[in-house]
């Protein structure tokens, strides 16, 4: 059985195919919904709000991966119908409480992640390490889709999978977003990557069939 799993990005989906590309991700099993919740201010783009979550999720029991790219998450996290079936990532440079933000969070029940940018130092995961069911390491500097992999983030992943064995959190939910084309899925996984955000280098690749590349990129990430 895989234990590596696939959260596939509506920032990159067509939404006047939406139905029936939710249609597609349930009948192969895919186990998230990435929703990237963003602001204009922390990311140079604006993103999904409450309103398009609350009406998506009496359309799908798919759980929902969110990864929120806001200035102060706190004052937004109330707004994101979060279940405890979901996962939540945030920023460490976006809230000056961290910890408290991540606790905030946790109230739900759901998941909580800490979101790494491309030249965030790893340095800070040695304070939350702790605090955290998982990290949300970004491969490209967030806020579009569609770039390329930023130089050095292959020997990043590698980082944080040390990282992750140094302080024994093997249980730890080790997830990558930007650039997860079939070839860098395959890379990631060898670093201990076990959650592929899938975007326009996978799953949408070709919208016309998005089951072709959903099986291509589960057996990408098969072990």
């Amino acid at each position: 059985m895989n234990k590596n799993k696939i959260s596939v990005s509506l920032m990159c989906a067509d939404p006047f195919n939406l139905s029936s590309n939710i249609r597609s991700f349930e009948a192969h099993k895919i186990d998230y919904i990435h929703l990237d919740i963003m602001d204009g201010k922390f990311v140079p783009n604006l993103g999904i709000g409450s309103d398009y979550i609350k009406a998506l999720r009496k359309h799908t029991t798919i759980p929902f991966d969110y990864h929120i790219m806001v200035k102060d998450p706190d004052s937004v996290i109330d707004l994101l119908d979060i279940k405890p079936t979901d996962i939540v990532s945030v920023h460490y440079e976006s809230s000056f409480q961290i910890q408290r933000t991540l606790e905030n969070v946790r109230k739900y029940g759901s998941k909580v992640m800490i979101a790494i940018n491309p030249a965030t130092p790893l340095c800070v995961l040695e304070e939350l390490i702790y605090y955290i069911d998982g990290i949300n390491l970004l491969m490209v500097n967030p806020g579009f889709a569609g770039q390329k992999m930023v130089d050095n983030c292959l020997k990043k992943a590698d980082k944080v999978a040390r990282c992750i064995r140094k302080f024994k959190r093997t249980d730890i939910i080790f997830e990558v977003d930007g650039n997860i084309s079939f070839e860098n899925a395959e890379r990631l996984k060898k670093f201990g990557a076990n959650l592929f955000v899938a975007g326009s280098s996978s799953v949408f690749s070709n919208p016309k069939d998005i089951d072709t590349s959903i099986l291509k990129l589960q057996k990408a990430i098969s072990i």
